[in-house]
């Protein structure tokens, strides 16, 4: 059954998470954005603060409700935390008798995810899938997700670029977590709904100040998520998706939609999902070290299908139809899952403000005449 914890008691989850050994991971606001970063106590978390997004605009506005997750998703994900931007993988050091190879290990850490999304944790789950259990798994990533607890926030309020309910994906968190909380604010009472989805998140709970969780306390927390469900900024339309986008390679929105991209990569770095990587080899002036470097890659670059001979998709148009066919279509067959999750975050980071939901939709409708 679901249990109770006043706000003000937040604080006691922190720490007994802290307790435990874990480094604290959620929302905080900095440069004017909710980015992810160390929690140490309730009162560094977002209170008070709602996004206001929209194609290529986001911003941060102040209320008085105190809520602590009245925000959505913000440019961070956690894929940062499990698959980092920047990572060693070895050095390589010369010496008389010839070279040795010093891999860098993945730090093991205790971590715990403060605040994850429902849209999050399904793509927490699909690079899982990908990189643990695909066909070429990352030990790196597979160390990172070795010991973590999700505390999972069911959203209050929908932000202008959501569609998670067209994906399936949220607003409510209904698996992947060890606790998850409803954030329920009205005059003179403002508490949490927690429901514990493991036997870690039990232990947990039973280290916290709550109290069972009465009928219509738990009618209001399906009320919140119903009611944000229904207020999505966005929607998508999924039945023949992927059969529509695979058909129509050639449909003139493709073009369309290239006289506006900017091929900055920006969609794919805020992705939660996107997961493609390049290596890079460096030496020291005096070639008696070199190293080996993976970063994040984007396939909106010139280079990232670069072949012999050249680019394989050298136009604008060949890279956000790529992108966006793969995403939502060629992920199923590769993956058995669509690669967006509907966090809304390429539609709010693009600095021109092109709306997949929008350029899904066009392509497949029949050519206007003239």
């Amino acid at each position: 059954m679901p249990v109770v914890l006043a706000a003000a008691d937040l604080d006691a989850l922190v720490q007994a998470l802290a307790g435990r050994g874990y480094r604290v991971l959620g929302p905080v606001a900095r440069d004017g954005a909710i980015v992810i970063d160390d929690v140490r106590r309730a009162a560094d978390l977002p209170i008070g603060l709602e996004d206001v997004q929209g194609p290529g605009r986001y911003r941060l506005e102040r209320r008085e409700h105190g809520a602590f997750f009245a925000f959505t998703v913000g440019p961070h994900s956690w894929k940062q935390t499990f698959h980092v931007p920047v990572e060693r993988l070895f050095q390589i050091r010369r010496h008389k008798e010839g070279f040795s190879v010093i891999p860098d290990e993945a730090p093991r850490q205790r971590i715990a995810l403060l605040g994850a999304r429902a849209c999050e944790i399904h793509a927490i789950a699909i690079q899982d899938r990908i990189l643990i259990h695909g066909e070429h798994p990352d030990p790196r990533y597979a160390a990172r997700r070795s010991d973590v607890f999700v505390v999972a926030v069911n959203c209050m309020r929908a932000g202008g670029t959501c569609f998670c309910a067209s994906m399936g994906t949220g607003p409510r968190a209904e698996r992947g977590f060890d606790l998850a909380l409803t954030e329920l604010v009205e005059p003179g009472d403002h508490r949490f709904l927690v429901e514990i989805g493991s036997d870690d998140g039990a232990a947990v709970a039973a280290e916290l100040p709550v109290r069972p969780a009465n009928p219509e306390e738990i009618g209001a927390a399906a009320s919140v998520s119903e009611r944000t469900a229904a207020a999505m900024g966005r929607r998508l339309d999924t039945s023949g998706l992927k059969e529509r986008l695979q058909k129509n390679l050639e449909h003139p929105r493709w073009d369309d939609v290239a006289t506006r991209c900017l091929a900055c990569g920006n969609c794919t770095m805020v992705c939660p999902t996107c997961f493609c990587t390049e290596f890079e080899d460096t030496t020291d002036l005096a070639g008696e070290t070199a190293e080996r470097t993976k970063r994040w890659e984007s396939c909106f670059t010139l280079g990232f299908s670069h072949v012999h001979g050249g680019s394989v998709r050298s136009s604008i148009k060949a890279r956000y139809r790529q992108w966006l066919t793969h995403k939502l279509a060629g992920w199923h067959d590769q993956f058995g899952t669509s690669g967006c999750v509907g966090c809304g975050r390429c539609i709010t980071w693009c600095p021109v403000g092109i709306d997949i939901t929008e350029e899904a939709a066009a392509v497949g409708l029949p050519e206007k005449d003239g």
